[in-house]
């Protein structure tokens, strides 16, 4: 079985990283080797988008990397207000590249700034839905709040990573028409709720991750996390869903490149 060729596409990652400097080269080689073909590189701060779109562009790199430019919610002590402005003029002179918005959304674990927060997340939303462009939507503590911002903001295309909402939840985001991402967290013996999503939610909305370097798997607990260890997220997934694993990569592969508004291959 784990003989059949598979084609994978990281749906986030952080690969801009100051973690990856001394080594992004033999990363992407590994993920390649991996059978990763692709990933989507999410932007967290406007400081940081000439950087990210350099690694995305990068002639030598070993799989292609997709760009998104946002502003995350973890991080509004780095931001300014006028950041929300720059980054409607990044996208419309700068960001042909870019195929989502984000990352952005609202994260109330870290407890700063929520009304902020709030306010930067609505303006992404506004920019991806007046640019056409899906979101790649950050939701800590906040499932339902993004939800309901979603429902009287949108319509929106798009993704919430590293999901951690209920099964219910998730249906609400599948029909407002926003894909679940997963990650390393589904391979934790104990996440029973996201084992319980993974076996039952339809495949078609169903994107892999890996949060690269954050949020590693079982298999590589308090490492730095990369692309190459989706391979774990993808056999947990497709052990929940009895389903051959090439079908899940193909499956997730297709989603990733259809939201994205990738070309077919």
């Amino acid at each position: 079985m784990n003989g059949i060729a598979i084609t994978l596409f990281d749906s986030h990652t952080h690969l801009d990283d100051a973690a990856f400097d001394a080594d992004r080269d033999a990363v992407l080689r590994r993920a390649a080797e991996a059978g990763v073909t692709e990933a989507l590189v999410a932007a967290v701060t406007a400081g940081r988008w000439p950087t990210l779109q350099a690694v995305c562009a990068r002639p030598g790199n070993a799989i292609r990397l997709h760009p998104a430019y946002g502003l995350h919610p973890m991080f509004m002590d780095a931001h300014d207000d006028a950041d929300l402005d720059a980054l409607e003029n990044w996208l419309r002179d700068r960001g042909d590249d870019a195929v989502a918005v984000g990352e952005c959304g609202l994260d109330f674990q870290v407890g700063i700034e929520h009304e902020r927060q709030r306010r930067f997340f609505r303006h992404q939303i506004g920019l991806a839905r007046e640019l056409d462009r899906p979101l790649i939507l950050h939701a800590r503590k906040a499932v339902e709040e993004v939800i309901l911002t979603l429902r009287h903001e949108g319509p929106v295309r798009g993704v919430v990573h590293s999901y951690g909402g209920s099964v219910e939840q998730a249906r609400q985001l599948w029909d407002l028409g926003i894909h679940i991402g997963l990650g390393g967290p589904v391979t934790h013996e104990r996440a029973h709720k996201l084992h319980r999503l993974a076996a039952s939610m339809p495949l078609e909305q169903l994107l892999l991750e890996t949060d690269a370097p954050d949020q590693p798997g079982a298999a590589h607990r308090h490492e730095r996390n990369e692309p190459a260890y989706l391979t774990e997220v993808l056999d947990v997934v497709a052990r929940l869903r009895d389903t051959a694993r090439a079908t899940i990569a193909a499956a997730t592969h297709t989603n990733a490149r259809r939201l994205f508004g990738l070309p077919r291959t």
